[in-house]
């Protein structure tokens, strides 16, 4: 299994010989998304996928909560426009402290 690790998303794949002679990435098994406490979970492994919504504290799960599919992705959908938002609100505040306006 090959892990590749962002700061905020990680995707885990599986390579057989197939795909490790023909150059391939390989097939997603697992992908994770992480917005502060927020972690949400697709696995994709076995053919049919499990969502969970899980709230994370300092690596430790406080709370894991099954979902269908629309409801992970209207929680991915809404957890990254409020960082979206968050974001451009503490950059319009860093540019006010270090532009003096």
């Amino acid at each position: 299994m090959v892990r590749a690790m962002a700061r905020a998303a990680g995707v885990e794949r599986k390579r057989g010989i197939a795909d490790r002679l023909a150059g391939r990435d390989g097939r997603v098994e697992r992908v994770e998304v992480f917005l502060g406490a927020q972690r949400l979970v697709l696995n994709l492994a076995g053919g049919h996928p499990k969502a969970e919504v899980c709230t994370e504290v300092r690596g430790v799960v406080l709370s894991r909560r099954p979902v269908a599919l629309d409801e992970w992705v209207r929680e991915l959908a809404s957890a990254v426009a409020a960082r979206a938002q968050s974001d451009a609100r503490a950059r319009v505040a860093l540019e006010r402290l270090v532009l003096g306006e």
